[in-house]
Formats: C-alpha cells, structure tokens, sequence
C-alpha cells in the first residue's frame, strides 16, 4: 500500500521543474534576508524581536531567527508551543487566551520544562483559571494583560481595565504579572503608546512593575520605533511576506520568500485556465483583494475562484503570450500564513534548484 512517506519528496540538486505541484516552495536567499532586514531593524530601535512562528510553523526557519537575534518566539495556540518546545526553544510567549481544565492542566506541564513561557490574558475570568491551575505549582506562570488598541479583536478596552487585571494576577498565588501585550491595526501606533503609557504610568503608581510591552504585526513591522514605551515587537508574515505585504508597502516584490508552484491542467477556453492549486492549496483568504493570489508569469490574469482541487484563472486581461496545458507557474498568495498551514512538507530552493525539504512540524496545532 502506498503511504505519505511513499511520495516523492525532491532531493537536493533536483530542479524546480521536477517538483510536483502543487507546492510552496521557499526562495533560500530572499527568507535569509527578510529574517536580517527585520532584526536589523527592530535591533536599531532598542526594542527584542519576537518572531510569531504562525507563518511558518517550521523549527528550523525559527533557529534561523533566534541566530539572527531573536530573542524568543510567540505562539498562537499551545499545542503549537509544544512542538516548538519539543525541538529546545525555551522562550515563548502564547498569545491567546487559554481556558478549559484539560488545555490548562497541558500548559502547567509545559511551564515546569520552558525556561520563559509567558501567557496572556484579557478577563478575569481566564485569570481566575489560571489562578487555579496553578495555585500550588513549583514555578508561578508568567502573563501579560492583553490591551484592545483599535483591532476589535481580544484585549481589555481601557488602562484601567488593565491595571485591575494586573492588580487581579499579582494576588494570585502560582501567577505573575510580566507585562502588557497588543497586537494593533495598522497604522495604530499613536493609540498603542497611548495605551501602554498610560497603563504604564498607573502601575508604577501602585508599585507594580511593568517589564515587558510587547507590540505587533507584520504590517507596522518598520514602523515599530513610533511606540518608544514598547519593548519587544512579535511579527510573523515578514519572514516570507505576501501579496498583502507589497500592497501595505512593507516588501516588494524581490522580497517574497514564498510562491505556490502550480500547473494549468486545463484550458477550456482562449480565456480561461485551470490550475491544480485549489482551496487545498491557495488560501481563500481575500484580505481586500478580488482575486486569490497573483500569477507571476501572467500580469493581468487574475484568479477569480477556487473550488478544492482547482483555481480558475480569466485570461482576458493577460497582455503577453497564455499559456498552454502543462505551463507551470508561481502563484503569489494574498495570506502566506493559511499556505503553510495547508501543507505536510514545503519545499526550498536556491535558483531553482531544491535545496531542502522541510516538515511543517505545527502544521493543525489548533489547540
């Protein structure tokens, strides 16, 4: 019987051309760069770099980061940060509320063996669990208040929510108050600094210490020196980057470490084609734009859906020569982060010439 471990994974030296699609594969030289552009960065504004290891889900592009200097890793879910605690990363931050007796009673065995975990929280209603998973444990748990600065996703609302859960924590026995995390929209940098000196300002009047603030997103990625009270900033899609990337300005072109390798398997008509690289393949992630990804070798065509197996492409806008049944082309995704989640393996290469094959070892850690 044919299994997973049955297919043919391409060996270093085998060209591009050889590999079976559909399949992200990895520029070697452009992943390099972004990892040293970001830390370049973030290492000139004072500030630890985070990388949020979401996008790529694979240890050793997360050893890569930490060589580059990194100071840890950020987590979204804690199945996940045990993977990446299995391959020896000992600090980690979990940026998600973790609830329920059975998750609780898994992240108190993976605080005793990681050296910094950090977790965060945003009610008291997660503290108080918090609270009584740990209230006899060896070694307290770390967590930091989460702060709503303009998403409209999870975070407390106001300083003095924040300074109230703070206040909640440092009484708990088995927790500690670490600090102060957001993750903002775009272009939010004035209301984080706000948010965090302000917060910052209450806590020391009641003598609490306020260590770390952590700041993020890809998208504000260079522009992280406009929140100075910040300490960290935790970014995830800048190690590949993305179609969403180019258009916010934060890449170029030159810079996208990742593509979808993709066949036409069909041409029904002179305006349309067929790619083997469906939902299964190509995120159905939007993110603002009318189609789902870019075509490198075909301006001006766009993908206009995706059924599992199949992306149907118009062609009638295409200016240059359309390409026949059997053209492979790259595809560039609107959302990196979904594709890597999307696939077992993923493949990188040096000019087009595979140079290793890596497991995405987090790959379904939903948990």
């Amino acid at each position: 019987m044919t299994t997973f471990d049955d297919f043919p994974w391409p060996a270093p030296g085998t060209a591009l051309a050889d590999v079976m699609t559909p399949m992200p594969i990895i520029d070697e030289a452009r992943l390099a760069a972004n990892i040293a552009r970001a830390q370049r960065y973030i290492s000139a504004q004072g500030k630890a770099f985070r990388p949020h290891i979401k996008t790529h889900k694979i240890p050793a592009i997360a050893k890569q980061q930490i060589a580059a200097g990194a100071v840890g890793i950020n987590c979204q879910k804690l199945t996940e940060a045990e993977v990446f605690a299995d391959a020896g990363f000992d600090d980690i931050l979990i940026t998600y509320n973790l609830l329920g007796a059975a998750r609780l009673a898994r992240l108190r065995r993976l605080n005793a063996r990681v050296a910094q975990l950090r977790v965060v929280a945003d009610s008291a209603v997660t503290v108080a669990g918090l609270a009584d998973a740990f209230a006899d444990a060896d070694k307290p748990l770390a967590i930091l208040v989460e702060c709503e600065t303009g998403a409209g996703r999870c975070g407390v609302q106001t300083p003095e929510q924040a300074v109230q859960l703070a206040k909640q924590i440092e009484q708990a026995s088995g927790l500690r108050f670490d600090g102060l995390m957001t993750y903002p929209p775009a272009g939010g940098a004035q209301a984080v600094e706000a948010f965090f000196a302000t917060t910052m300002a209450q806590l020391s009047a009641l003598g609490i210490d306020c260590p770390v603030r952590s700041n993020g997103g890809s998208p504000d990625l260079f522009n992280a020196g406009a929140v100075p009270s910040a300490t960290e900033h935790r970014s995830g899609t800048y190690v590949y980057n993305d179609r969403s990337m180019v258009r916010a300005g934060e890449c170029t072109a030159d810079d996208l470490a990742m593509h979808v390798l993709a066949t036409v398997v069909s041409r029904p008509t002179t305006t349309r084609a067929v790619l083997d690289a469906g939902s299964k393949a190509l995120t159905s992630d939007l993110l603002g734009f009318a189609d789902h990804g870019e075509i490198v070798e075909l301006p001006g065509a766009r993908i206009t859906s995706l059924s599992e197996e199949h992306a149907v492409v118009d062609l009638s806008a295409c200016d240059g020569p359309l390409p026949e049944v059997g053209a492979r082309v790259r595809v560039i995704p609107n959302h990196t982060c979904v594709v890597s989640n999307l696939f077992d393996r993923i493949v990188f290469h040096e000019n087009d010439t595979v140079t290793r094959v890596e497991t995405v070892a987090a790959r379904g850690t939903v948990w």
